[in-house]
């Protein structure tokens, strides 16, 4: 059995590092899991998410000059669905407690809920959906914020002492 970029294949995990796992595959090959390729959330360590025996399916991803085979678990799983914001957390205020102020001061939620009955409104503004848009976006609203921290500054200071 002939497999190629794009191949799915079932394997055995037979080593695990700190950059990934090698996996076991048939015809006596074998291919590298890199870290990044394990699972759709955040890897801290190759052991939470694989133990050395393991049977899993991967996906060919690459195979390189040297005949070495780049594997991928995540792309060889359906992926899970993502939120409506796309993963995309609109301001740094997102782990903040429901009912704790907001950054920039402001009155608390009532109840964590939002005015209005608690329904929730759709969003007038669409997120921006590639990833230019969202850097246009997040770099837009870091240097509004960082003028607004140098004009709190500039008025803070002692005026006339050099």
């Amino acid at each position: 059995m002939e497999f190629g970029v794009g191949s799915i294949l079932e394997g055995k995990v037979t080593g695990i590092t700190n950059f990934g796992a090698f996996v076991s595959l048939p015809e006596g090959r074998s291919g590298l899991v890199h870290i990044s390729e394990i699972a759709f959330s955040y890897v801290n360590s190759v052991k939470d998410h694989l133990a050395e025996g393991q049977e899993v399916k991967v996906k060919v991803i690459g195979i390189d000059d040297q005949g070495r085979i780049n594997l991928s678990i995540k792309k060889a799983a359906e992926q899970p669905h993502r939120q409506d914001n796309g993963g995309f957390r609109p301001s740094g205020n997102a782990s903040r407690p429901a009912g704790a102020p907001r950054q920039g001061g402001g009155a608390p939620r009532q109840g964590g809920v939002r005015s209005g009955g608690g329904m929730s409104r759709p969003m007038e503004n669409k997120e921006p959906q590639d990833f230019e848009d969202r850097l246009k976006k997040f770099m837009a609203a870091s240097d509004s914020k960082l003028s607004d921290l140098h004009f709190v500054d500039k008025r803070n200071s002692r005026r006339g002492k050099k």
